[in-house]
């Protein structure tokens, strides 16, 4: 008998095929960490084949059989000085996907093929120009809002003062684009009028454009830093790209465009600084977390709308450092430099950011504007061609004056001829923001003491004079008695009431220096000055003092700041403190005010409470309709638009809308994921595995952006009293838009259970959709011309009103 040759049976080698180590590989037991933070395995990128696509999870021990797949090794392609590093160490935490840097291009085409994830941003890019640009200035006539931030812009070009609701940044950045389009602010901008030849309008749309232009490429790059797949990735950019309401909001000299640019840009810096948490403190670390509190800086300084996405940051911010501050390992001196870092970048530097758009608001509007009374009197008094210079410094019996109050944002002392509807029924003293003849009251005698000689000697205003404030349009005194005031129904009343000649002992008002800002404490002077002595009144029968503290009356009151009487006596209740601003009396010498200033801090409170306030005016008036107003409940399933003009036949029409099957796709993906959510987690409860950790923490890192993102952006819409519209729900749909292309990643794109065929047709199928709703739309956005009731198919929605009935 022969022996059998010998046989050579594969047994394969012990240690991975595609390690690049010379010694034996252990393989660690993996963990889940917080889906915040930093975890182990790798997700998928846009720029891989779908065979690379799949979830690349090593099997765990105990596995679950899903897959075997091996990670991605990397071709060193000849050069090992390159790519000895293996497989990729480090958590990610849900982000994207870590490789190796690669070695530096031989040729043009390894230059080419290095960097073919930017062609597909860069195309859509030239596309977000086309589409922002085309036909920008088919219509030369004032369009909706730039009614107010075009005239906003050219208060900067003038350099005068104005009081507007917003922050100054995006002001500030049309007046910027005013300048570079060489016009000189002489526009009044009135809604609806047609633009002179003299103002560059299509220049400063376009330059508003361009913050739309940037939203589209930061979509993709935020998908990519998200880990979506490359399907995935091109569905964000499509969906930016192709919204109507994105896309018409951006084509005109309004802050939209910015508030939306910087509320992509925070949410893009937070992906990339998570993305860099497995290397703390290296300079891309800190160059992604100081670019993400820039921006939050940035979106507040637009519109106090950016503090949703701001809230959003610092929850992720909490999530982070609870998570290492329960990381045993890490030391002591490193929890703190986490904490230092946080408060540093995402605390300290957007709000100085916030308060220097500010104080260059202040340094550019230095001349005497339509917003002064909103400012303090010290602060008017510094402005090129204000008058409070020439006031007379001494305040004297006979004197006209204006009564400042001095609380953050304080108004002046105001009445007219309506009377409140309820209480006494008496003539309504106010406080109003604006300058005004109903603003100006003489100093007179009590009714018992002998009347105002304007031929005898002068009397001057002294501490614990009791004098009688007389208004000077109306001829009625300062009156309060013990009727509830009509907001602050614990303080008493205060109305105008009688005449020159018809009064009584209920006019009376006791003057109280408290101090004055240049002189200092009371008992270093006798006379009263106007602008520096700060002031109370005190009603001599009912013992109660003046009060206005920016409650809001309603519209019987012109949603004016109610003034009352306070029965409590609090000295430091600044908003009973009052100073006199205007000051005419032709027996008393000019001053000069010149030499006094009024410290930035100040004016900086003041201004933001004033804005505040007037934010809390803007509410809806029950007796009027508002057909540009729509609820928070319309937004999400679209059922309201916006008419940005006039919808005359020889006009054309814009019409705010955004493409339905994005705002509908988006609004159903908010209950998909919760629907899924939940059944992963009762199915995990019951001990199911349906997918591996590294999916599991990608599936709620993307979720709670999105989900959380939304959230934030779209609840406080539902308890504000304000006025509001369509527009404000453009931030809020960037995270539903988010959360949808995430949830067709997880169930389509990156799908074990279909094929690349099925995977293709699903993305061709939802961009034809997309597409093809967006070209139906477009007119809306730029622009149609002749009768709306000419153009078909338009009425999706009964609510929608788009054309004439």
């Amino acid at each position: 008998m022969h022996r059998p040759s010998q046989v050579a049976i594969p047994v394969g080698d012990l240690r991975e095929e595609d390690s690049l180590s010379d010694f034996e590989e252990v393989p660690y037991p993996t963990h889940t960490t917080n889906s915040w933070t930093v975890n182990q395995e790798e997700l998928p990128l846009h720029y891989m084949t779908e065979e690379k696509a799949r979830r690349r999870v090593p099997k765990a021990p105990a596995g679950n059989g899903l897959h075997d797949d091996k990670a991605e090794a990397f071709d060193d392609g000849g050069r090992d000085a390159y790519n000895k590093i293996g497989s990729v160490k480090g958590n990610m935490g849900g982000g994207r996907l870590r490789r190796p840097p690669p070695p530096p291009p031989a040729t043009f085409t390894e230059f080419l093929q290095q960097n073919l994830e930017h062609i597909p941003p860069v195309v859509y890019t030239l596309l977000s120009c086309w589409t922002r640009f085309h036909k920008i200035g088919k219509s030369p006539y004032v369009i909706w809002d730039e009614a107010h931030f075009g005239k906003f812009g050219s208060h900067y070009l003038k350099r005068e003062f104005y009081f507007d609701v917003h922050p100054p940044l995006g002001k500030m950045l049309v007046g910027l684009a005013g300048l570079l389009s060489g016009y000189d602010g002489s526009f009044e901008f009135k809604s609806g009028e047609q633009y002179p030849d003299t103002v560059p309008y299509v220049a400063m749309r376009v330059l508003m454009a361009m913050f739309g232009v940037v939203m589209v490429p930061l979509g993709w790059y935020t998908a990519v830093e998200l880990g979506m797949s490359w399907w995935a990735c091109h569905l964000v950019a499509i969906m930016v790209l192709c919204d109507v309401a994105w896309l018409c909001i951006s084509r005109f000299i309004l802050l939209d465009s910015m508030l939306l640019c910087f509320t992509f840009t925070t949410v893009f810096a937070l992906t990339k600084f998570h993305n860099q948490q497995y290397q703390s403190f290296t300079f891309d670390w800190w160059l992604w977390l100081a670019f993400t509190g820039l921006s939050i800086g940035c979106v507040m300084s637009v519109k106090w709308i950016g503090l949703f996405v701001t809230a959003l940051v610092g929850l992720y911010t909490i999530e982070d450092l609870w998570e290492k501050f329960g990381d045993v390992r890490m030391s002591v001196q490193d929890q703190l430099r986490h904490w230092g870092a946080r408060i540093a970048c995402l605390i300290v530097l957007p709000i100085l950011v916030y308060m220097a758009s500010f104080k260059m608001h202040f340094l550019v509007l230095n001349h005497s504007g339509p917003g002064d009374s909103q400012m303090s009197s010290l602060f008017q008094a510094n402005l090129v061609g204000n008058d409070f210079a020439k006031n007379p410094l001494d305040i004297a019996y006979g004197s006209k004056l204006t009564l400042k109050n001095m609380g953050w944002g304080g108004g002046l002392l105001h009445s007219h001829v309506q009377t409140y509807p309820v209480g006494s029924n008496q003539q309504q003293v106010t406080c109003y923001h604006y300058k005004d003849d109903n603003n100006d009251w003489i100093i007179v005698p009590r009714w018992d003491e002998p009347e105002y000689d304007p031929d005898g000697p002068l009397r001057f205003l002294q501490d614990g004079d009791v004098i009688r404030l007389q208004h000077a349009s109306t001829t009625r005194n300062l009156h309060s008695h013990t009727i509830p005031a009509p907001i602050s129904k614990l303080n008493n009343e205060v109305s105008c009431y009688g005449n020159a000649t018809i009064g009584d002992f209920h006019d009376y008002w006791v003057v109280e220096v408290v101090d004055d800002i240049k002189r200092g404490r009371k008992d270093r002077f006798e006379n009263i000055h106007s602008l520096t002595t700060r002031l109370r009144f005190k009603h001599e029968d009912s013992g109660c003092y003046l009060r206005a503290a920016n409650a809001i009356l309603p519209q019987w009151g012109f949603k004016q700041v109610e003034v009352s009487c306070d029965k409590e006596n609090n000295p430091n209740d600044i908003h009973t403190y009052w100073n006199v601003e205007s000051h005419w009396n032709d027996r008393l010498p000019a001053g000069d005010a010149k030499f006094y200033k009024s410290p930035f801090l100040r004016d900086f409170i003041h201004l933001n409470v004033a804005m505040w306030t007037s934010n809390n005016a803007l509410i809806p008036d029950p007796d009027k309709e508002d057909i540009l107003a729509s609820k928070p409940t319309d937004w999400p399933w679209l059922r309201l638009g916006l008419r940005m003009c006039g919808w005359g036949d020889t006009q054309t029409k814009y019409y705010l809308l955004g493409t339905p099957v994005i705002w509908w796709g988006s609004t159903a993906s908010l209950f998909v994921f919760l629907t899924a959510l939940g059944v992963y987690l009762l199915r995990q409860q019951r001990k199911y595995v349906d997918m591996e950790p590294r999916e599991w923490e990608h599936f709620l890192y993307v979720g709670k952006i999105a989900f959380v993102g939304w959230f934030l952006h779209y609840f406080p819409f539902m308890i504000m009293g304000r006025v509001t519209y369509v527009h404000h729900y453009l931030p809020t749909l960037y995270f539903s838009v988010l959360l949808l292309a995430h949830l067709l990643d997880h169930f389509i794109f990156s799908s074990r259970r279909l094929s690349e065929q099925t995977k293709r047709i699903a993305f061709g199928v939802c961009t034809f959709i997309i597409v093809g709703t967006f070209w139906w739309f477009r007119g809306v956005a730029f622009g149609i011309d002749g009768p709306i009731n000419d153009y078909w198919g338009l009425g999706w929605r009964e609510s929608w009103n788009i054309y004439n009935l």
